[in-house]
């Protein structure tokens, strides 16, 4: 009993889901489907009766409910906001301010200043 209980989250969280991406109709249409194979076949041989119930000639009263059902769900259009990205042009040399406003000369932040020269002489081999 318990564990029965402690699945019931799970399968109204599976069942919310499944009904939100349309899931019941699909259940719905082939309820209907199988109903009319089975009604139709009653009255004929079961080739015609499948044939029969996905001609789309001979529709059900629930085929017509799940059509309407379908074209009542109202699809919100999904808007994506563009929105264009600016970075800071960084072509230009930065300057910082020193606390008494001086103006400190452009820091190199070329890939150039960045690498160490060679050790002379060169290490030895061990």
């Amino acid at each position: 009993m318990w564990r029965m209980l402690s699945r019931a989250p799970r399968l109204l969280v599976v069942l919310a889901l499944a009904c939100s991406i349309g899931l019941h109709w699909a259940f719905l249409q082939s309820v209907a489907w199988v109903t009319m194979v089975v009604s139709y076949s009653q009255n004929a041989t079961l080739k015609e009766a499948v044939e029969k119930t996905f001609d789309g000639q001979h529709p059900c009263a629930l085929c017509k409910q799940v059509a309407d059902g379908k074209k009542s769900e109202k699809k919100t259009p999904i808007q994506i906001e563009i929105k264009k990205l600016t970075f800071l042009d960084c072509s230009e040399s930065l300057a910082f301010v020193h606390h008494n406003f001086e103006m400190l000369p452009p820091v190199d932040a070329s890939a150039s200043s960045l690498i160490d020269p060679p050790l002379l002489p060169p290490p030895r081999s061990a």
